[in-house]
C-alpha cells in the first residue's frame, strides 16, 4: 500500500511537470492590432482568442504544433520553444483577401440595429427632460514604477583618440525613484454638468494644476474622449471617430455576440465589434446592450496605432427613470507601434506600446489616464443656465479653491503620489519660474516682448521690401500692468532706400470684457501690397521672417483716418465693423480711367463689414474674456466693403463682396486634409491696386534657380507677380499632409502633397493703363509637393504649372522654393 502511494506521488508530479499553462496574444503582423477570436488549434483541441487576442492554453512537452488561424490571413504554426514565457503571435494577411469584408450574422444585426433604433429612449440628452451633475476629473501622467528597471547601466563609449572610455547611465535608476514617490504630472478638476432644452453647459465649480498658482484655461477646455457614447460621431483626443452605434456603424462594423451577463440583476448581451476591413486600426471594442431595453450597460473601446487607446464606460441603472445614466469614464493613452513621440500638454511624452518588448528607455512606460466620475445626480428637475452657446464657463472663484475644499471631494484615497506630486511641482515651478516663462512665450508666439507696461511688436523692429529697402522700426501695445480697460497700440518705422518715415498709433477702449468688444480709433501711414485680398477677422500670424514684401515692387501708399469696433457679441464668431478715409498714392506706374478723369491718386470712403462664423467651435468664458477652445471645421468668413463716391473727398463708388470656407479634416493618425474655398466679387469703379491679385509667390526670371526664394501660405506658388487680376474670381486649395517620415538622423520631414485652382474675369479691363496683366478666365492650375522642417525648421518644396495657362517654355512652368517653420513649443 506504501508504494502504491509513493508510486501515485511520481505520477502526478511528472504529470505536473509534463505540461504548463502558455499565456499569449495574436496581433495582425504589420499594424500589431489584437485579432479577436482567432481559432488556436492544439492537439486535436480548438480554442478561440478573446476580444482582445488574448489565450491561455495548456501545453504538454511534446513536439505538436499549435496552428492559429483567422479568416483573411494565412495560417500560424508555431512549435514550443525552451524557456518561452508569453507568446505573441504575429499573422500575415493574405493578400488574395486583404480587402475582403467580414459580416455579422443576422441576430446580432437585429440587435445592434435596436440598439440604433432606440438611442433617442436610452440617450440621457434626448430621453430626460433635463439633468444636472458635478463631476470630478482627475488626469495624471504616469508610470508604473514596477515596470522600470532601477540598474544603473555601464556604457562603453570610445574617446577622439579610440581609447574606452567607461559611462555611468543613471537615468533609469532616477525615474524609478522619481515615479515611486510621485507622478510625473497631474491636474484635477471640478465640473457642474447642466442639460435642458437648449442644450448642455459646463460650468467649472473648482481645478487645479500642479505646478501652477492658476490653471491654464487650454487644460479646462481639453476634451480627449465624449461625454455621451450615442452621438454619430465620438471625440476621442480631439479627433471624430465614427461610432459604431451610429447611423451608418452597421455599414463600417462587424459585431459578434459572445454571451449574455448580468449587470445589476438585468440581462446584457456582451458583443464584440470591429472595422469590417480587414488590417484596419480603427476603432473596436466590446458593448454590453440591456436585453429588454437594448441600451448601453457598459463598453470598452480600443484604438491600436501611432498611439494605444483604451476608453472604458460604465452607467448605472436608475429604476425611477429606466434609464442607464453615466457612472465612470476611464481614459489611457499608451504608445502605439511608432517610434515618434506624441506631444500632449504642449510637451512631449513618450508612450509604452503594451504589445511590444518593454525597451531600455524608461520613459516608454509613460502612460496618460484620465478618469471622471458623476456625483450629486439631479434629473428632471428644474435646469437653467445662461448663453447656452458658449460651451464652458469658468467664473474667477473656480480658480482658487482652498485644500479644505479638495478635501472634500471623494476621491481615490489609495493613490499616494498625489499629494506629494503637488508639493514637488509647485516648488519645482516657482523655482524654474515655469509660469512666468509660458506666459512669456505665449507672447513670443503671437510676435510680443513684454516689457514693464508695454508689449514690444517683434514684426516692426527690422523689415525689407523691393521699395523701402531695410526698414528699422518700432512698436507696441500696452498691456494690463497699465489698464485692462484701455491699450494703445502704435508703430513707427523709417525706409532707408525711399527715406520716408511710416507711422500709426490706434487708442482702443474696452466696452464689453465678457464679449471682448473694443472701440478703436486709428491714424496711420503705410506701405501696402496691391490686390492684396486681407479679411479684416482674419488672424494675423507672427512670422520671424516674412519674404513676400522682398519680392514684391507694385505698392500703395494710405494715409487712412478709421475709427472701428470688433467684438465677440453674437456666440462663435468674430464680428468687425469700421469706418474709413483713405488717400491713395500708387507707388507704380498706374493711372485708373473713368469717363470724368485719369487718376494717378485718389481719395475713398469707406464702410466695412467682416464677421467670421465658427458654428462647430466649443468656446469658453473666462474671467479674461471669450475664448476659441475648441478649433473645429468647416468656418466660413464674409466681408461687404463699400467706398462712397462725394463723401468727404471720396473719388469713387464700389463695392466689394468677399467669401471663404476653411475645412480642415483630422485624422488619429496624425495626418491631416485641409480645403480652403475662397471668391470675391468687385463693382463698380474700383482702382488696380483694390482688386485681386490672388496671392502670387513667383519670381518672373530666366533659370528656375533664380526662381528659388520662400513659399507662401496658400499663396500660387508657379504664379507670377502681377501677372493675373480679376476683379471676380474663385480660388479652390486642397492639402493632405502626412506623418513624419524618417529620412535619416534627425532628418524627418513633414510631407504633403498640394494642388490649387483658380478661375476670375476682370470687367473694363481699359480702365487699368499702365500695368500689364492677364486674366484667369482659362483657369489656373498647380500641384505639388512640400518637405517642411526637413532640417532646424528649414524645407523644400516644389510645385508644376499646367493646363491652359502654362507656359511655353517647359521649365518656366517649375517652382522650387525654401520653406521655413519655427516651433516654439507652445
Amino acid at each position: 500500500m506504501r508504494n502504491f502511494w509513493i508510486f501515485l506521488l511520481i505520477v502526478c508530479c511528472n504529470s505536473s511537470f509534463s505540461q504548463k499553462i502558455m499565456k499569449g496574444q495574436v496581433i495582425d503582423f504589420d499594424s500589431t492590432v489584437p485579432i479577436a477570436f482567432a481559432k488556436i488549434n492544439y492537439n486535436n483541441k480548438t480554442i478561440t482568442s478573446d476580444w482582445e487576442g488574448k489565450f491561455s492554453i495548456e501545453l504538454k512537452e511534446d513536439n505538436k504544433p499549435i496552428v492559429f488561424s483567422y479568416k483573411g490571413y494565412f495560417d500560424k504554426t508555431y512549435y514550443q520553444t525552451v524557456g518561452a514565457k508569453f507568446l505573441l503571435i504575429k499573422m500575415i494577411t493574405n493578400n488574395s483577401l486583404k480587402n475582403q469584408e467580414i459580416y455579422s450574422e443576422n441576430q446580432v444585426n437585429l440587435i445592434i440595429k435596436k440598439v440604433i433604433e432606440n438611442k433617442p429612449l436610452n440617450q440621457p440628452e434626448k430621453a430626460l427632460n433635463t439633468f444636472e451633475y458635478k463631476n470630478y476629473e482627475h488626469l495624471l501622467v504616469s508610470a508604473n514604477p514596477d515596470s522600470i528597471s532601477g540598474k544603473i547601466d555601464t556604457i562603453y563609449k570610445k574617446s577622439l583618440f579610440g581609447k574606452r572610455k567607461i559611462t555611468l547611465d543613471s537615468i533609469n535608476y532616477k525615474f524609478k525613484k522619481l515615479v515611486e514617490k510621485q507622478h510625473i504630472y497631474q491636474t484635477e478638476k471640478v465640473n457642474l454638468i447642466q442639460h435642458n432644452n437648449d442644450g448642455t453647459k459646463e460650468t467649472i465649480l473648482a481645478s487645479r494644476m500642479a505646478g501652477f498658482k492658476k490653471p491654464l484655461y487650454e487644460y479646462l477646455g481639453l476634451n480627449l474622449v465624449s461625454y455621451s457614447l450615442y452621438e454619430n460621431q465620438l471625440e476621442i483626443l480631439e479627433i471624430p471617430i465614427q461610432n459604431p452605434i451610429s447611423n451608418y456603424g452597421r455599414k463600417m462594423f462587424v459585431f459578434k455576440i459572445i454571451d449574455t451577463v448580468k449587470i445589476q440583476e438585468r440581462t446584457v448581451y456582451r458583443i464584440y465589434f470591429q472595422p469590417k476591413k480587414l488590417n484596419s486600426n480603427k476603432l473596436r471594442g466590446l458593448l454590453f446592450v440591456d436585453a429588454e431595453n437594448f441600451a448601453i450597460a457598459k463598453a470598452f473601446y480600443r484604438i491600436y496605432g501611432i498611439i494605444n487607446i483604451n476608453a472604458t464606460y460604465t452607467f448605472n441603472y436608475r429604476k425611477d427613470h429606466k434609464i442607464w445614466f453615466p457612472e465612470k469614464r476611464k481614459f489611457v493613452v499608451v504608445k502605439g507601434n511608432n517610434s515618434e513621440d506624441l506631444k500632449i500638454l504642449g510637451g512631449t511624452i513618450k508612450f509604452n506600446s503594451s504589445l511590444e518588448e518593454l525597451q531600455k528607455d524608461a520613459s516608454d512606460r509613460v502612460y496618460l489616464k484620465l478618469e471622471s466620475t458623476p456625483y450629486d445626480i439631479k434629473i428632471n428637475q428644474l435646469v437653467s443656465f445662461k448663453t447656452p452657446s458658449i460651451k464652458i464657463n469658468v467664473p474667477e472663484n473656480s480658480m482658487t479653491k482652498p485644500d479644505s475644499y479638495w478635501k472634500s471631494i471623494k476621491k481615490d484615497t489609495l493613490d499616494v503620489r498625489k499629494i506629494p506630486t503637488y508639493t514637488n511641482l509647485d516648488s519645482l515651478s516657482i523655482a524654474e519660474n515655469i509660469e512666468q516663462k509660458i506666459f512669456l512665450g505665449k507672447k513670443i508666439f503671437n510676435g510680443y516682448l513684454p516689457i514693464g507696461f508695454v508689449d514690444l511688436d517683434l514684426k516692426s523692429i527690422v523689415k525689407y521690401n523691393n521699395y523701402e529697402g531695410f526698414r528699422l522700426g518700432i512698436g507696441g501695445v500696452t498691456n494690463n500692468k497699465l489698464s485692462e480697460k484701455y491699450k494703445i497700440s502704435g508703430f513707427v518705422g523709417y525706409g532707408l532706400k525711399d527715406d520716408k518715415l511710416k507711422y500709426g498709433i490706434t487708442p482702443s477702449y474696452l466696452l464689453n470684457k465678457e464679449t471682448n468688444t473694443w472701440l478703436s480709433a486709428s491714424y496711420s501711414y503705410d506701405l501696402y501690397e496691391i490686390g492684396q485680398i486681407q479679411f479684416a477677422t482674419q488672424a494675423k500670424r507672427f512670422k520671424i521672417y516674412d519674404p513676400r514684401p522682398i519680392n514684391i515692387s507694385t505698392f500703395y501708399s494710405n494715409k487712412m483716418a478709421s475709427f472701428f469696433i470688433e467684438t465677440k457679441y453674437i456666440p462663435k464668431t468674430d464680428i468687425y465693423f469700421g469706418l474709413s478715409r483713405n488717400e491713395v498714392q500708387p507707388l507704380f506706374n498706374y493711372n485708373f480711367y473713368t469717363k470724368d478723369n485719369y487718376y494717378s491718386n485718389f481719395n475713398l470712403a469707406t464702410a466695412q463689414f467682416a464677421i467670421e462664423w465658427k458654428p462647430f467651435s466649443g468656446y469658453m468664458q473666462t474671467p479674461s474674456g471669450r475664448l476659441e477652445i475648441e478649433k473645429r471645421f468647416p468656418k466660413f468668413s464674409l466681408q461687404l466693403t463699400k467706398s462712397f463716391a462725394n463723401v468727404i473727398g471720396s473719388d469713387f463708388d464700389f463695392t466689394k463682396i468677399d467669401f471663404k470656407i476653411t475645412h480642415e479634416i483630422p485624422y488619429l493618425s496624425g495626418q491631416n486634409t485641409s480645403f480652403i474655398l475662397q471668391s470675391g466679387f468687385a463693382f463698380g469703379a474700383i482702382p488696380l491696386t483694390h482688386l485681386y491679385s490672388i496671392a502670387p509667390n513667383n519670381l518672373n526670371r530666366e533659370s528656375l534657380f533664380k526662381r528659388i526664394t520662400f513659399a507662401g501660405k496658400n499663396s500660387f506658388e508657379t504664379m507670377f507677380f502681377n501677372e493675373f487680376f480679376s476683379s471676380k474670381y474663385v480660388s479652390f486649395h486642397v492639402k493632405h499632409t502626412f506623418n513624419k517620415v524618417k529620412l535619416a538622423y534627425k532628418i524627418k520631414p513633414l510631407i504633403s502633397v498640394v494642388t490649387r485652382m483658380a478661375w476670375g474675369t476682370m470687367d473694363k479691363p481699359e480702365q487699368h493703363i499702365g500695368l500689364q496683366y492677364k486674366t484667369l478666365d482659362r483657369g489656373f492650375f498647380e500641384s505639388g509637393v512640400e518637405a517642411n522642417q526637413i532640417f532646424k525648421g528649414f524645407g523644400l518644396t516644389f510645385f508644376v504649372r499646367y493646363g491652359p495657362n502654362a507656359l511655353p517654355k517647359f521649365d518656366d512652368n517649375f517652382a522650387l522654393k525654401l520653406s521655413y517653420v519655427l516651433d516654439l513649443g507652445f
